[in-house]
C-alpha cells in the first residue's frame, strides 16, 4: 500500500494547468506544421501560419495560447494500491485549478447553468477517475474550450447501421459544425458503452497524441476513413476552404448492449492543450 497526500494531487494539477494554458501539445504543433506544408497558397494557409506564430508567442511570453482557457478536464488513473490522506480528492483537484487560473491570469469561464452566475475561479473541474492496477497515479489535464465543445454530438445508432453509420455520424457532426469550432479540428470519438460512458470515451480520445491510431485494425480503419472524408469537405483552416479541416481522428471503444450502438463525437479546436504527469 502506498500513501499519497492529496496535496500532491493539488500541486500536480496546479503545474499541469499552468503548463497547458500556454502550450499546445507537441503533436498538435507538428500537425499544424504538416498542415501548413500541405496547404495550397491562400487564406487557409495564411491562417495556419498565424496559428503557428500565435503558439510561438504564447510559449515565449507565457501567455494563454487561446483566450478561451477552457473548463478544466481532469482524468486520474489511480492504482488500486494507493491510499489517500488529506483533503478529499475532488477538493484537492479544484484547489489546484483555482490556484493555477488565478496565478496564470487565465479567464474564469465556469458558471451556474441556470443563473449564469460565474463561480469566479474556474471550478469545479470535470473530474473523472479510473481505478487501475498498481501504486501509481496518472494525471491528465486538458482545458476544454466551448466553441468546439458546443459542436459535439451523441448518437444512439441502431446496431445494423454498423461501421458506415459510425463514420457517417462523425463526418455529419463536423460538416454541421462548419467553421464554428475554429478548424483545423481534432476529433475524439467514443464507440460503444452506455449513453454517458460513450461521451467520456470521446473525451478521453482527445487526450491521445494526434496521429496515433487504435491498436484495433478495424477501429484504426474508421479513424482513417473518417479523417479522409472530413478533409474532403473542404472547410479548411478557420473556414477559409482548404485541404486540412481536421488534424486527426481518434476513437476509443467499449463493449455495449446488443440492442445499441452509442457513438459520441467530441470536437476539439486547433488549440489542443493536454498535459500528463505520473505521480
Amino acid at each position: 500500500m502506498r500513501i499519497v497526500n492529496t496535496k500532491d494531487i493539488e500541486n500536480a494539477v496546479y503545474r499541469a494547468a499552468l503548463t497547458a494554458g500556454v502550450n499546445l501539445t507537441s503533436s498538435c504543433r507538428d500537425a499544424l506544421e504538416s498542415a501548413y506544408s500541405e496547404e495550397d497558397e491562400g487564406a487557409a494557409k495564411f491562417a495556419l501560419g498565424e496559428l503557428i506564430e500565435n503558439s510561438e508567442i504564447a510559449k515565449k511570453m507565457q501567455m494563454p495560447v487561446c483566450q478561451d482557457t477552457g473548463m478544466a478536464v481532469v482524468i486520474l488513473e489511480i492504482g488500486n494500491e494507493i491510499f489517500f490522506e488529506g483533503a478529499p480528492l475532488s477538493l484537492a483537484v479544484n484547489e489546484g485549478v483555482r490556484r493555477a487560473y488565478r496565478d496564470g491570469y487565465f479567464r474564469k469561464s465556469v458558471c451556474d447553468p441556470i443563473t449564469r452566475v460565474n463561480t469566479t475561479d474556474n471550478t469545479p473541474a470535470a473530474l473523472h477517475t479510473e481505478i487501475v492496477a498498481g501504486d501509481k497515479i496518472k494525471l491528465t489535464f486538458m482545458p476544454k474550450g466551448f466553441g468546439s465543445e458546443n459542436m459535439s454530438a451523441l448518437y444512439m445508432l441502431k446496431p445494423a447501421q454498423g461501421v458506415q453509420g459510425i463514420i457517417d455520424s462523425i463526418v455529419e457532426t463536423v460538416k454541421k459544425a462548419g467553421s464554428r469550432p475554429c478548424p483545423p479540428i481534432y476529433v475524439g470519438v467514443g464507440i460503444g458503452g452506455t449513453f454517458d460512458g460513450c461521451a467520456y470515451l470521446a473525451k478521453k480520445a482527445l487526450t491521445r497524441d494526434i496521429g496515433t491510431h487504435s491498436d484495433r485494425a478495424d477501429i484504426a480503419a474508421i479513424e482513417n476513413e473518417a479523417l479522409k472524408r472530413i478533409n474532403e469537405l473542404g472547410t479548411g483552416c478557420q473556414g477559409f476552404h482548404g485541404k486540412v479541416t481536421a488534424l486527426g481522428v481518434s476513437c476509443e471503444w467499449a463493449p455495449t448492449h446488443i440492442a445499441g450502438l452509442p457513438v459520441a463525437v467530441n470536437i476539439q479546436c486547433h488549440c489542443v492543450r493536454c498535459v500528463k504527469e505520473e505521480l
